[in-house]
């Protein structure tokens, strides 16, 4: 499981991005991959998945 920061999170349109500890590049997320609802400067931790559209964060959950 990969551990980030979220960058930015659009409550209305129900998406946003991480940025990983890693320092890898920032992680799509959408509200559907979310436990809970997320905001900027929220610690979480999630999985990766490969889309067509690049990388996307699922099942995110506040660290």
């Amino acid at each position: 499981m990969a551990s980030g920061t979220v960058k930015f999170f659009n409550s209305e349109k129900g998406f946003g991005f991480i940025t990983p500890d890693s320092g890898e590049r920032d992680v799509f997320v959408h509200k559907t991959g979310t436990k809970s609802q997320l905001f900027e400067g929220d610690k979480v931790t999630y999985e990766v998945e490969e889309t067509p559209k690049g990388l996307n964060a699922i099942n995110v959950e506040k660290a």
